[in-house]
């Protein structure tokens, strides 16, 4: 179970990683948009890697890809992958660390876990953002996502409600863009 780029290498998450996904994930920029409450303490990133490594890609569930640089290891982000209990369908979120956004990870990160869905019979990944989570937005369109709604006040999240932004891909249109 490796997915890889000609940058990246999304795999397993492993014990190791715990420092580094506490450090992101605790970063107030990178957990504005998230539903998890920074910061992020050493242990209950060592229990979210655990339960990460436990997952099975191919089984219906959330599934979170590490991802990390192939030239040095360093681990960049993640991908989650919730694959639907009919493996026709899946949602799909990312986070990357506030010091690698603005490279083009993401998306390629983001690419390559679409063409592996896409290519293991997937006819529809979906995807939802917070609205105001423009950044995140634009990745999703420029990778092929369609905006397909947004719901009004829909999220109420660390005191606030927020509008969600709905979006689709369809297999058929994989590759369009």
């Amino acid at each position: 179970m490796l997915l890889e780029t000609s940058r990246l290498r999304l795999r397993r998450f492993l014990p190791g990683d715990a420092p580094v996904l506490a450090a992101y994930r605790s970063d107030l920029a990178v957990a504005r948009y998230q539903g998890w409450t920074a910061p992020v303490s050493l242990s209950a990133a060592a229990s979210l890697v655990r339960e990460f490594a436990e997952g099975d890609p191919g089984r219906p569930g959330w599934f979170q890809y590490a991802i990390e640089l192939k030239d040095d290891g360093a681990l960049l982000g993640d991908v989650g992958v919730n694959l639907h209990d009919n493996r026709m369908q899946a949602e799909l979120g990312f986070t990357l660390a506030a010091d690698r956004q603005g490279q083009g990870y993401a998306s390629e990160a983001v690419r390559v876990v679409l063409d592996d869905l896409f290519t293991r019979g997937v006819r529809r990944v979906s995807a939802e953002c917070d609205a105001r989570n423009v950044r995140s937005a634009r990745l999703l369109e420029r990778v092929g996502f369609v905006q397909e709604g947004r719901r009004p006040e829909f999220t109420w999240i660390k005191g606030e409600w927020t509008d969600d932004l709905l979006f689709g891909l369809l297999a058929t249109q994989w590759g369009e863009t």
